[in-house]
């Protein structure tokens, strides 16, 4: 069984570095030719000079958190795609909303390199319990699934009794979806006394992993592996093992991206190992991301992993730059909290909190409101599922009881 998923994996960092750097400018050069956005956002940079990182650095930023107005200047996509929209396979519509391309060709989101070292083979049976509808994680799991050479049972998320029941009847070998979802799963079959031991890998995202989940899992014999990637990136990166089989710490870089950490906020480099905002060059030629600010925050780990691969390492998601946050797997954005309070004008101040008691996350608005009417409390908890199309709860107060401190979200998560 092959360790590695190919020859790019192994290969010298400088020689990979060089390569990185080799196909910049062509790449930058298709972007301002092809796509109206990085026309734009290009205008003054020559392509041909753009040769290293320190060139690279001096490009304009361009920010997850704009792309909903860019899409409203430039509809779907904001100008961004250099593949014309009738050319592509998919459009996604996530919560923002804010519409996201997949584009026709073997893996095109690169989710097989992640799911190879997440143990994924020809001939695995997998259940992908992501979402097929709107947002695009579904399909982006299913296609690497499919290079992997496994054979996909598209389950979707909810139903729990019937995962089970399909699980065990088919004797499905791997699970893709959120973590939550999984140890959902597993409560469930034990409850049903259904055997479902058949089950020994799994890919999760989307959410954090809590240690105790992963030893839960561990003690069944079930391996829990998590990759990060997005809705516009795809693949970012992703865990492996080392020779003991023991989970490498970090995750390693996909081959086909170029990453800098910087400082929120800015373009700028911070210092190794430094945590920053992660940004991203995708070499995607359908939707060629460039200086892409993800909003999300990591930072480099020293040295190569003990699996062998010599790509950069990054310590995994560690929270938002912003205060847009992601709970259960969905963004949830300042501007949708505001939403829910233009339709309650007895709310004078909110503040969305969340974390995650027993692993799972949760969410509760806390509102500042002077004499609450009766029902106020429910009528908003229903405004909140209707805005952000997740469940949350809603704590009523006092005015001037929520902290003077400009937050809106305040993730109180706890991350290893």
């Amino acid at each position: 069984m092959a360790e590695h998923y190919d020859a790019l994996e192994t290969r010298d960092p400088e020689a990979r570095e060089r390569d990185l750097m080799a196909r910049l400018p062509a790449h930058l050069a298709h972007a301002k030719a092809n796509a109206p956005g990085f026309a734009r956002i290009l205008k003054d940079v020559d392509p041909r000079e753009v040769t290293s990182r320190e060139r690279l650095a001096r490009l304009p930023v361009t920010r997850k958190s704009d792309l909903k107005a860019l899409q409203e200047a430039m509809r779907p996509l904001g100008g961004l795609n250099a593949t014309p929209l009738d050319r592509l396979a998919k459009i996604f519509v996530s919560p923002g909303p804010i519409c996201e391309p997949e584009g026709h060709g073997r893996d095109w989101w690169r989710t097989g390199r992640a799911l190879h070292a997440a143990g994924f083979r020809a001939g695995d049976l997998v259940a992908n319990t992501f979402a097929y509808h709107f947002t695009p994680a579904g399909s982006m799991l299913e296609t690497g699934a499919l290079a992997c050479g496994c054979a996909v049972v598209p389950t979707g998320v909810g139903q729990t009794e019937m995962q089970v029941a399909t699980i065990a009847d088919l004797r499905i070998r791997g699970y893709i979806g959120t973590p939550s979802f999984l140890r959902l799963i597993v409560e469930k079959a034990d409850e049903l006394k259904a055997d479902i031991s058949c089950l020994t890998k799994s890919m999760v995202g989307a959410e954090y992993v809590p240690p105790a989940l992963r030893a839960a899992m561990a003690a069944r014999g079930l391996s829990v592996m998590q990759c990060y990637a997005t809705a516009d990136l795809g693949l970012i990166s992703y865990e492996s093992r080392g020779p003991g089989g023991e989970v490498c710490e970090g995750m390693t870089v996909d081959e086909h991206i170029l990453l800098e950490i910087v400082r929120p906020g800015t373009g700028d480099a911070v210092a190794a190992g430094e945590v920053g905002e992660v940004v991203v060059t995708s070499f995607n030629p359908d939707y060629p991301l460039i200086r892409f600010a993800t909003g999300d925050l990591s930072a480099v780990l020293p040295g190569p992993a003990p699996c062998g691969r010599t790509n950069v390492r990054i310590k995994g998601w560690m929270g938002r730059a912003d205060q847009t946050t992601k709970v259960k797997g969905m963004f949830v954005h300042p501007s949708q909290v505001a939403e829910v309070l233009k339709r309650h004008p007895e709310v004078k101040r909110a503040r969305l909190v969340v974390d995650s008691p027993d692993g799972q996350d949760r969410m509760t608005l806390h509102c500042e409101v002077a004499g609450a009417p009766e029902g106020l409390a429910q009528r908003v908890v229903a405004s909140l599922r209707d805005v952000t199309k997740l469940r949350g709860e809603v704590q009523l107060h006092a005015p001037g009881a929520l902290p003077n401190d400009g937050k809106v979200i305040e993730d109180a998560r706890k991350y290893a």
